[in-house]
């Protein structure tokens, strides 16, 4: 064989299975080495794709000519949409997964990509010369030569799994750690640092008493994660909630003394927004009961995922605290909870394009970058292939900015501020939420998608066709005059105010009593026009309304998001030598000198930079 590619992909999980599809879907002949092909994509804790704000990044992937929401839809066993009592900006989608099926799923779309190889292998060394990527070795003593390389490795850098006291080796249980290649890496001068994450107890569903739990039904309507339509065939199950006591707490409690959490055995850095089950008991001590969600790990199987019930705590203790459960009071699991510390590296050491700024051709995505989730190690995945292809090819690098893509908040989030701890998504943390709802994605990334090769030209025609039908709505609901005579009878029939006077019709589109939906029975050229839509028609008009409803709010986060992209334009990066500038803060310059930013916009993101050290640059750059 010739080992001999544009492209090398470190990991197969959803970083690396992303970053793969991308480089060789834009040309990029591209190897992807997985220590075991029966895991690729594998999840390695709850078998769900989706959330809040996690589920907008895989409708982001999906524009974008990425595969985790096509996978998820043909593997989904329970869909919902959440948050929907808030405004469309919340929206997000959620599926559980047939965790066997999705790896499988994943596999055979890999398999079938031209360009695309599959090496069954472990890497042990990167391979640089003159601070320049040439390729790695591997456990197999196989040298594989690329001028580009991605490295998702996720959780087996060093990996060290803990059961209360007992320590394990590995990236994840049953599987082997990833040694040396941290040490390969940082040699030259890339700095790494220790996370920990967690999973729950796996449970054998004969064991549970389903009938004293409460029943979490999913939904069954027009939505979905891709674009494609793609259907979901699977048997639709679904997910049970209980929650912990005042007895189940003190038994936990009994076990803090092994557990690795608070013991010392563990000193690296935890998820915050994803607690273990003792760290709530810290954190929140006078709580008397915390939920819990039973979600199924597949169509045909008893294994049941324990959401909320992240574990260290010794076997025994998670048995004995979970059969203080009524539901759980005949307990048995296939394995215990468990926490695992893993390797990453700062990620302020990347550019934007996820490409390292010490050794040129090395990209890193997913969690040796600091975040967690399987949503956004796709999102990173996909931009590292994408810029890995480009690289190839000598174009200039793709960025997306934080008006763009909730990828574009989590890529520069990372890059500017750093982490401290593993890095979830929010939609707090995306401060033009508005614009990046999930309804939206095809409209700001399709295009991007379709000019890179990504996006083929079917899917792109249909594009066209929803944004052209959606315009047609929108033209003529407020193009259409309303007469009081003529509508009030409807207007009081859906329990809204009648009009006094004459108005459009996107007006009373724009009242919360009045859906499209419920107002076209009544008008008739409406219910013409609407009659003619016959591709995507819900979908369409789901769009159509949120872009009447909301167009005050979305224009004037637009508006702000413009005055923003001015100072993106002004560029700074190699202008100024920040260690010799006495006028900005001590702060300022260190961060500054150390970050690097692009842009003026990047700078005033950078933790510890002030307004008044931005206005500094501003008057030396003359502005």
């Amino acid at each position: 064989m010739d080992f001999k590619y544009d492209v090398i992909v470190i990991g197969g999980g959803h970083a690396g299975c992303e970053a793969a599809a991308a480089a060789a879907n834009m040309g990029a002949k591209t190897c992807l080495v997985t220590m075991d092909m029966n895991k690729i994509a594998q999840m390695s804790c709850n078998p769900a794709v989706g959330g809040i704000a996690k589920g907008q990044i895989v409708r982001e992937i999906d524009a974008l000519g990425g595969y985790m929401g096509i996978v998820t839809d043909r593997t989904s066993i329970q869909f919902r949409m959440l948050n929907r009592s808030k405004g469309p900006a919340m929206w997000s989608p959620r599926a559980q997964c047939d965790r066997g099926k999705f790896i499988w799923a994943w596999r055979e779309i890999l398999e079938n990509i031209p360009n695309l190889h599959i090496w069954q292998d472990q890497v042990k060394e990167l391979l640089v010369e003159n601070k320049q990527v040439t390729g790695v070795q591997t456990y197999l003593d196989v040298t594989i030569k690329a001028p580009c390389v991605i490295l998702t490795a996720g959780t087996f850098l060093n990996g060290l799994m803990h059961i209360g006291r007992t320590k394990l080796p590995g990236g994840r249980v049953s599987e082997p750690a990833s040694y040396h290649l941290t040490e390969s890496i940082t040699r030259h001068g890339i700095v790494a640092g220790r996370m920990k994450t967690g999973t729950p107890v796996r449970i054998d569903g004969r064991s549970v008493h389903f009938d004293e739990m409460d029943i979490q039904y999913g939904e069954k309507d027009f939505h979905r994660f891709s674009f494609n339509e793609v259907e979901r065939n699977l048997k639709q199950l679904t997910c049970w909630t209980c929650f912990t006591n005042p007895e189940v707490h003190d038994t936990l409690r009994s076990g803090l003394a092994d557990s690795p959490l608070y013991n010392g055995q563990i000193q690296s850095i935890g998820p915050r927004y994803c607690p273990s089950i003792e760290t709530k008991l810290m954190t929140f001590p006078d709580k008397e009961q915390h939920q819990l969600f039973l979600e199924p790990e597949g169509e045909n199987t008893q294994e049941y995922y324990l959401n909320g019930f992240s574990s260290s705590l010794p076997l025994d203790i998670q048995i004995m605290a979970l059969r203080k459960i009524p539901a759980f009071r005949d307990l048995v699991v296939y394995r215990p909870g468990y926490a695992i510390e893993y390797d990453y590296f700062d990620p302020t050491q990347l550019k934007h394009s996820l490409e390292s700024k010490i050794i040129s051709g090395l990209f890193m995505a997913g969690q040796v970058n600091g975040t967690t989730g399987y949503e956004e190690a796709g999102g990173q995945g996909i931009v590292a292939g994408i810029n890995a292809a480009l690289k190839c090819s000598g174009s200039n690098p793709f960025i997306m900015h934080r008006d763009e893509s909730y990828i574009g908040v989590l890529i520069d989030d990372l890059v500017t501020k750093g982490v401290d701890e593993p890095y979830r998504m929010f939609t707090s943390r995306a401060e033009y939420r508005i614009l990046l709802r999930q309804d939206d994605a095809d409209a700001r990334l399709t295009e991007k998608a379709y000019q890179m090769g990504l996006a083929k030209q079917e899917r792109y025609n249909k594009w066209q066709t929803k944004k052209e039908n959606i315009k047609r709505i929108i033209d003529f609901c407020s193009n259409f005059s309303l007469k009081p005579a003529l509508i009030n009878p409807a207007l009081e029939q859906l329990e809204t105010t009648p009009l006094r006077y004459g108005c459009k019709l996107v007006d009373v589109i724009n009242r919360p009593q009045i859906s499209i939906q419920n107002i076209a029975p009544h008008i008739h050229a409406f219910e013409e026009l609407l009659a003619q839509i016959n591709d995507r028609k819900e979908e369409t008009l789901e769009a159509a309304e949120i872009l009447m409803k909301y167009h005050g709010y979305i224009e004037r986060e637009r508006v702000i998001a413009d005055k923003m992209q001015r100072l993106e334009n002004i560029r700074i990066k190699g202008r100024f030598d920040y260690s010799n500038m006495n006028s900005l803060s001590t702060e300022a310059r260190q961060k500054l000198t150390k970050i690097d930013p692009e842009t003026l916009a990047q700078a005033g993101r950078i933790p510890g930079v002030s307004p008044s050290d931005i206005n500094v640059l501003l008057v030396l750059l003359g502005r």
